[in-house]
């Protein structure tokens, strides 16, 4: 298949164009590198281009023919986002129905959507299934709701069979190292605390009061690279079905502290942390129920804990 990944030159774009190739697809990067990484783009053809303009996505839609989109492009930093909501919905969801607009056009019927638990809010229960209420607790998860909704409502009518994937946290990196994560500024836990580790520099840990266990936040850890196997399996099952609604998770949730434990333990050092008041609009805990998961994608997650030692080890090489 020829496969659109708009936001293909970042983080989780690239790394899903990686497997996609390998797989015998072509994908095609549609990014305005506004945080993506042109030299990220290395796995098919690259169009410079704005998720918001319709006719430079139905341009590249059209000229390369494409079968299908796996739709990353957004902002996606939940403390920017409640400082600027209106750009949030500006790019996430009018990107969203430019898109969809252009795959009418194009007649591109296939589509995979990168959705969030941020979605979902504060959890009311320990694990969160899919048809948990759906009450973000800041802009971006707002963001991603409206762009769900437009999605549900539109694609009927548009012809459009597509897979809402609402993820949790992503961590790791390509186990070859042709890419890795990286954000400027980098705003996630796991590299920030690798950094520290390695540099001797300080960890800010926001949030020791939360209402969890050890006072720090709890999130459920998803390996950048299953995750991407998740998005080629969703493309397989909206082949035959009309729509794909799934957490990606792997249901166990890891405090702040235990992985800052976990990082220290393996590479055999102390990080030094400076520890800051929790962060406007971060839950306390997000932690997938992936019951529904396991249905249509069967497969074996590695832990965060495998990714950290995994980390150690190149880092430990280097």
């Amino acid at each position: 298949m020829k496969i659109l990944v708009t936001g293909g030159a970042g983080y989780i774009g690239s790394h899903t164009s990686k497997l996609l190739k390998r797989a015998g697809h072509t994908p095609i990067a549609f990014d305005n590198l506004s945080n993506g990484w042109a030299e990220w783009v290395k796995f098919g053809p690259f169009v410079f281009g704005d998720i918001r303009h319709e006719e430079a996505l139905f341009q590249a839609l059209s000229a390369f023919q494409a079968d299908a989109v796996i739709h990353f492009a957004a902002k996606a930093y939940v403390e920017e986002s409640t400082r600027l909501p209106e750009e949030y919905f500006d790019n996430n969801v009018s990107g969203t129905v430019a898109l969809l607009k252009a795959m009418r056009r194009a007649g591109t019927s296939l589509l995979v959507f990168s959705s969030s638990c941020a979605t979902y809010g504060n959890a009311r229960t320990p694990t969160i299934a899919e048809d948990h209420p759906q009450e973000p607790t800041n802009p971006y998860g707002l963001s991603k709701l409206m762009c769900e909704e437009v999605i549900r409502t539109a694609a009927p009518v548009l012809g459009i069979r597509f897979a809402a994937l609402r993820y949790f946290n992503v961590i790791g990196n390509d186990p070859e190292g042709e890419i890795y994560e990286r954000h400027e500024p980098e705003t996630h836990v796991l590299p920030n605390l690798m950094k520290a580790a390695q540099t001797g520099g300080t960890f800010s840990l926001y949030g020791t009061d939360h209402p969890t266990p050890d006072g720090t936040a709890v999130r459920d850890y998803v390996y950048v690279m299953d995750l991407a196997e998740a998005h080629m399996k969703a493309l397989d099952v909206i082949a035959s079905q009309e729509r794909l609604i799934s957490n990606v998770g792997l249901g166990k949730g890891v405090s702040v502290r235990e992985l800052l434990k976990t990082v220290e333990d393996a590479l055999g050092v102390k990080v030094n942390v400076v520890e800051k008041p929790i962060r406007p609009g971060d839950p306390p805990q997000l932690v997938a129920d992936n019951a529904f998961l396991k249905t249509w994608f069967p497969h074996e997650f590695r832990t965060a804990a495998m990714v950290v030692r995994d980390l150690a080890q190149k880092v430990k090489r280097a």
